[in-house]
């Protein structure tokens, strides 16, 4: 017997900053502040028994704003194949100790930990977009899961804001 799906709707709450900055800077000033390789997660837990060691481990590989990187996908590259298009690159990015705070509360969360930004080239000046991570975790009454997507909402735009700035 085949289960039948259930359905949720919920709305998520994009974020848009148009930056001064060319694609370039932009992306180099986030990976400056995230790393320039992406962290292996499963080497990670690999190498660490305890929650503890694990934890101390993966703040010490987190930039300033306390994240990392965990990958990035260049969707300008692969589409400058099929014709003439902005740059863009997916970054994937977060951190397991602040996952944690959220996915203790439910598990659901998950689906949008870690999160992503999207860096797009625009007549010479960039913009980085994002979708609020509390308008996807936070799709039923929780107020303990709503305290920690909302201090990651706080954490993720400081970054923006900051990687964005001139």
């Amino acid at each position: 017997m085949i289960a039948k799906p259930i359905e949720l709707s919920f709305e998520g709450v994009r974020v848009n900053l148009p930056s001064q900055k060319t694609y370039d800077q932009l992306l180099s000033s986030l990976l400056d502040d995230l790393g320039h390789s992406p962290v292996d997660l499963d080497e990670l837990e690999r190498s660490h028994g305890s929650w503890e060691s694990y934890r101390g481990q993966a703040e010490s590989l987190a930039g300033p704003s306390g994240f990392m990187l965990f990958a990035l996908v260049d969707h300008g590259a692969w589409m400058a194949k099929v014709g003439s298009f902005s740059r863009s690159i997916r970054v994937v990015l977060g951190n397991p100790a602040l996952a944690i705070t959220m996915l203790q509360h439910d598990i659901n969360a998950g689906l949008f930990a870690p999160v992503e930004m999207l860096l797009v080239e625009e007549a010479g000046n960039s913009r980085l977009m994002y979708v609020k991570p509390s308008s996807l975790m936070v799709v039923e009454p929780n107020a303990e899961l709503e305290v920690a997507a909302q201090h990651l909402d706080e954490k993720l735009l400081a970054l923006a804001v900051k990687v964005t700035s001139a």
